[in-house]
């Protein structure tokens, strides 16, 4: 065409409706721009939609992934690898080999698998052990003579009472009656206290895999909301205790805010919590507890939960834990398996309280020199 020639009528449509991604088609835009402003001044076209659908909106958003499953058998080798070179090193300055005493009462078949999972776990790291069993008939009289000489022992570093016990003893009055520098299960009313104090202590085995757990997998918790299910003296307590306190102070906390529900929490009020949690701690004993519709996206859980229930398919006993498992995990972003989650960390950071134990490092003197 020549200088002064008229254009023919055009309409040019650029539409999102359209296959063509609407990036695409904003692309497309940019690039006619050109002719629709020639257009424009000859008067003789214009540019737009003339499609009858509505343009739609792109969604970006790729497939979501399910969680991590975090291996707790793979932190507790990493863990028992380090506690294994602690010993190594330990013993090579010079240094009694860590020994482990576990007093085991009656024939209760779960304890009797704890107890032999802690011997080997204490073989494989290079602490010596025994195990003292006891009928289910010992008198409480009789187990409390039984932690006194074992207190006095020299050779004794760790000692440990496998719970649960007969219901003719008294727990509490035996979890006591092991002195608190050899208390490896963390459950003397010393070590309690000096957890809720943020100081150096004996660390429940179970809560403080649960906190390894979350802070080598590297799940933020500084600010973040909580809930842990269960309010056990032994494992949902101090989880919660763990998870809350300072993180300046002598025992680092994880400064979130937890809350804490129990047998009397209603489902539903459960579930106004845990939608809004970044992290559900299940220690509750209730299998499926936790559901799908429980959590939001993007969630951390942790399952501690033990139970044995029938699977409807073999019809045989199997182990699962307080969460729903299959279902949680689509919307989780890390979740612990039941088994091989929290159970193997259990049994590994009872190999660190006994190092702890034999390097006696809970002895007020040296609490000053850790605090130096």
């Amino acid at each position: 065409m020549g200088n002064g020639a008229a254009f023919p009528a055009v309409r040019v449509c650029v539409c999102s409706a359209s296959p063509v991604p609407r990036l695409t088609a904003m692309a497309t835009v940019r690039s006619l721009l050109p002719l629709s402003r020639a257009l424009s001044r000859a008067g003789q076209g214009s540019w737009g939609c003339c499609c009858p659908v509505k343009p739609r909106r792109l969604h970006l958003t790729a497939p979501r992934n399910d969680a991590v499953v975090i291996s707790g058998r793979k932190l507790a080798r990493q863990i028992r690898q380090e506690a294994r070179h602690e010993v190594e090193q330990w013993v090579a300055a010079g240094n009694k080999r860590p020994h482990l005493s576990v007093v085991l009462v009656g024939e209760n078949p779960a304890s009797h698998s704890y107890v032999l999972n802690k011997t080997r776990a204490a073989a494989d790291v290079g602490i010596s052990s025994e195990t003292i069993l006891k009928p289910a008939s010992i008198t409480e009289e009789e187990l409390l003579d039984l932690i006194s000489k074992l207190n006095d022992d020299t050779n004794v570093d760790g000692l440990l009472v496998q719970l649960p016990l007969p219901e003719h003893i008294d727990e509490r009055e035996i979890c006591n009656a092991v002195t608190p520098d050899k208390d490896v299960d963390g459950f003397h009313v010393v070590n309690v206290g000096r957890m809720c104090l943020d100081q150096y202590s004996m660390l429940p085995a179970t809560p403080w895999g649960v906190w390894e757990i979350i802070k080598r997998t590297g799940i933020p918790t500084l600010g973040k909301n909580v809930v842990v299910a269960g309010r056990s003296k032994n494992v949902g307590m101090p989880i919660a205790m763990l998870l809350h306190t300072d993180g300046r102070h002598e025992r680092p906390g994880g400064d979130a805010t937890v809350t804490i529900s129990h047998r009397y929490t209603p489902k539903e009020q459960l579930k106004q919590h845990t939608i809004l949690a970044d992290i559900v701690v299940a220690a509750a004993g209730i299998p499926n507890l936790i559901t799908a519709d429980m959590i939001k996206e993007g969630a951390a859980v942790i399952d501690v939960g033990i139970n044995r229930v029938q699977d409807p398919v073999t019809a045989k006993p199997k182990l699962v834990g307080d969460v729903d498992f299959e279902g949680v995990k689509k919307k989780a972003s890390y979740i612990t398996p039941v088994p091989g989650g929290v159970g193997p960390m259990t049994v590994a950071m009872l190999m660190k309280n006994t190092i702890i134990a034999a390097k006696k490092l809970l002895k007020p003197s040296e609490l000053e020199a850790l605090a130096a």
